[in-house]
């Protein structure tokens, strides 16, 4: 048998929008000059209308756009279902500006001029976010995979064998016999693929089906 080895990492994207071109050529440079990849746009509109490669990465957006706000991209990306994590760059802000884009997500807010190393360092903190974010989806599209082939019985049992009942109330709620129960139990953990009842749970609590 072949052995398959596995296909290497994705390059990280950092998505690059500021409406002056010497700033996004010195960002393009900065971020190739240590192995990104890099995606340019001049205003909102065009990264909007793009589509964007899929794989982990930022956007580096600035605050002052021409006729809108950087903070309303922000909404206007979320609204959009585009997920990359946002750094901010501006030579305008001020404390409620910073204090708005943190809430809705911003990784960082750099005030121009900024030092090379700090907005380096707010691209990596800004692309680990993203790929700890798309493995807990991924972790999660294999759950809910294998939730979908238990069958209907099987998932009610999951769903009161997640808040602690024991086999013998369980049987008493669905009117099944104790055995019946725990032969469904068994079916339900080895098609989950967990060996504990707390790996159940968590499964359980991930995909919100926890009958308390």
């Amino acid at each position: 048998m072949t052995k398959q080895t596995p296909p290497p990492p994705a390059v990280p994207l950092v998505v690059v929008v500021d409406d002056e071109t010497a700033v996004r050529e010195s960002l393009d440079s900065l971020f190739r000059s240590i192995g990104y990849r890099t995606l340019l746009f001049a205003s909102p509109a065009e990264l909007l209308q793009s589509t964007l490669p899929d794989g982990p990465g930022c956007i580096i957006l600035d605050v002052r756009l021409p006729g809108i706000s950087g903070l309303d991209v922000q909404d206007e990306l979320a609204r959009h279902g585009i997920a990359l994590p946002i750094v901010f760059m501006t030579g305008h802000g001020d404390i409620p500006m910073s204090v708005r884009a943190m809430k809705a997500g911003a990784v960082d807010f750099l005030p121009k001029p900024f030092r090379d190393q700090d907005m380096l360092d707010a691209v990596a903190a800004a692309i680990d976010r993203d790929a700890r974010r798309r493995a807990h989806s991924a972790a999660l599209d294999g759950v809910r995979a294998r939730y979908e082939t238990l069958t209907p019985r099987e998932r009610e049992i999951m769903a009161h064998v997640a808040t602690g009942l024991m086999n013998k109330q369980v049987a008493g709620l669905l009117g099944l016999s104790e055995i019946t129960v725990k032969i469904h139990r068994g079916n339900v953990m080895r098609k989950m693929g967990v060996r504990t009842l707390a790996d159940l749970v968590r499964n359980a609590e991930a995909l919100g089906i926890c009958q308390r």
